[in-house]
């Protein structure tokens, strides 16, 4: 039978069939998972989940944890979760791999974890503080107190 190959999921679709690679599940994304990825991906969700009411959805190859906007998503590997978080400053810190702005006023800030007991204090912080950055009260406020952070340029006089 006719078909193609999906250049995202290299999966083979038939002619006529529907296909979705974007659309996936938490337990697709971490099925493969070794046992001690397994415990950190678990103390992870879990973690975060407590600090209140949210979406965490999985799309294409990440778990998203969102409030108004995400303010942290981790996509499984095979030897670590690769997590980013969205704080309104780069986190200077051994955890943090790299850290990259993601607009005027965040910044992603990336941190592999190999296993459960890498999820604490700071991390559990950092994600603590996403969140609250990211709620609805703060959604504002926090763009607002960025800002406030960031010196004002003067602008030369002209046309």
């Amino acid at each position: 039978m006719a078909g193609r190959e999906c250049y995202h999921c290299k999966q083979w679709v038939e002619e006529g069939e529907a296909h979705d690679c974007w659309t996936t599940t938490e337990a697709a994304l971490t099925k493969d998972l070794s046992p001690d990825l397994r415990e950190a991906w678990e103390r992870l969700r879990e973690t975060a989940a407590d600090f209140g009411e949210q979406r965490i959805y999985a799309s294409h190859n990440s778990i998203m944890f969102s409030r108004k906007a995400s303010y942290f998503f981790v996509r499984p590997k095979k030897s670590h979760l690769e997590v980013w978080v969205f704080l309104p400053r780069a986190i200077k810190a051994p955890q943090v791999r790299k850290a990259e702005a993601t607009s005027k006023t965040k910044f992603g800030n990336q941190i592999q974890i190999h296993h459960r007991d890498e999820v604490e204090a700071p991390i559990t912080d950092w994600l603590r503080e996403a969140y609250d950055f990211a709620g609805p009260k703060n959604a504002e406020g926090g763009l607002q107190t960025a800002l406030k952070r960031v010196k004002p340029t003067v602008r030369a006089r002209g046309r």
